[in-house]
């Protein structure tokens, strides 16, 4: 086995096993993990306090328990967070750090059924203004001192500053590592591409980031791939479950970018440089934009994907729709039009993780694969 094909074993064996990870962290550390529900929670903050913090994006289950606090409505993340906690999947997490940028969060973060303390904060939507800054870092302020209070530590600024450039430095490796990863779609198929992404859920950030800069040496000493398929751009919040990657994969697709919440999106930007580790990474919010979670006035979402595809050279975009998420619904009909002027094809096919059958997926695929 290459050294290559080992990292990748390495990262996609954490990336499917989250509990082996948070009880080998506590082994080496003697501390436990932190919980973070999606989107954009500030981990730095958990980080700078010695804990693992662990992404939490349920999972693909048939949903029962879930339907007594829920609507049927509710995207299928948290439908499975919440069956999952039910029972008692994250109880051995210390604490959950709870962002409530939409409705179903909101809801959600208020019928919380598992023993993990939950610590919830507002992300300001009219974000491109001062006073939202200042709102923000008065969050997290509020965060930290929770943190400290359920954890018994201290989380001082130089601490933080700390975490801060050690995500900034992952963060930066990561966009290194989806530009070189585009030229070898053969080998980074979208399991695999996935697989490295998703395992900086579980793993210290360091760690993560020796892992894959070692992988990004070993890829760019290879020759550059011939790649005979066609190559796409993932958009939405997840694309999950591992299905629908299979589903890419085997019918010739490659990935070469993506702009998905729980991937690319995640390391877009970096938090700026400054002395007030909170402002700085309520500063960061109000820098990053093309998401549907993050008020955007100019809708920017559509020339982003645009430019990705056209520095990508990829032939299509792939919409991810997560169902009933109503953020992402509403961005949808905008930057459609957007790639319909511009003469850029797109595929759009819905995400659920409660989903057991994938044919109208394969069909839809399948069926754009050769328009293509």
């Amino acid at each position: 086995m290459s050294r290559i094909e080992t990292i990748i074993s390495e990262l996609s064996s954490i990336s499917n096993n989250p509990r082996k990870a948070m009880e080998d962290y506590k082994k080496e550390t003697g501390k436990g993990s932190v919980g973070v529900m999606p989107y954009y929670a500030p981990e730095e903050i958990i980080h700078a306090a010695g804990f693992l913090p662990v992404g939490i994006w349920g999972g693909q289950k048939s949903i029962s328990k879930a339907r007594a606090y829920l609507p049927p409505f509710a995207c299928s993340i948290m439908q499975s967070v919440m069956e999952m906690q039910l029972e008692g999947v994250y109880d051995d997490l210390e604490a959950v750090l709870f962002p409530v940028p939409c409705d179903t969060l909101k809801c959600l973060s208020q019928k919380w059924k598992g023993t993990s303390p939950v610590i919830v904060f507002t992300h300001p939507q009219n974000r491109k203004l001062e006073a939202a800054n200042k709102f923000l870092a008065e969050e997290y302020r509020l965060v930290r001192e929770k943190l400290e209070k359920i954890l018994s530590v201290q989380i001082s600024d130089e601490a933080l500053n700390n975490s801060i450039e050690i995500y900034n430095e992952n963060r930066q490796v990561m966009r290194e590592f989806t530009d070189i990863a585009a030229n070898y779609p053969n080998i980074i198929d979208p399991i695999k591409r996935h697989a490295i992404i998703k395992a900086r859920f579980f793993m210290e950030k360091s760690k993560h980031t020796a892992l894959v800069k070692e992988l990004n040496s070993a890829l760019k000493s290879l020759p550059v791939e011939a790649f005979t398929g066609k190559k796409v751009v993932l958009t939405g919040i997840m694309a999950e479950p591992n299905e629908v990657l299979d589903i890419l994969k085997d019918n010739g697709f490659g990935v070469v970018a993506d702009d998905l919440a729980q991937e690319s999106r995640l390391f877009r930007n970096d938090v700026p440089s400054g002395t007030d580790p909170l402002y700085r990474l309520a500063k960061w919010w109000q820098e990053f934009d093309g998401c549907s979670l993050a008020t955007d006035a100019k809708k920017s979402r559509g020339p982003m994907l645009m430019d990705m595809v056209k520095a990508s050279k990829a032939d299509a975009v792939v919409v991810c729709m997560m169902k009933f998420c109503d953020p992402e619904e509403f961005d949808y009909p905008i930057y459609y039009r957007q790639f319909e002027e511009a003469g850029i094809k797109s595929l759009f096919i819905e995400i659920d993780l409660e989903t057991t059958s994938f044919e109208q997926t394969k069909t839809r695929v399948q069926s754009f694969s050769e328009m293509l």
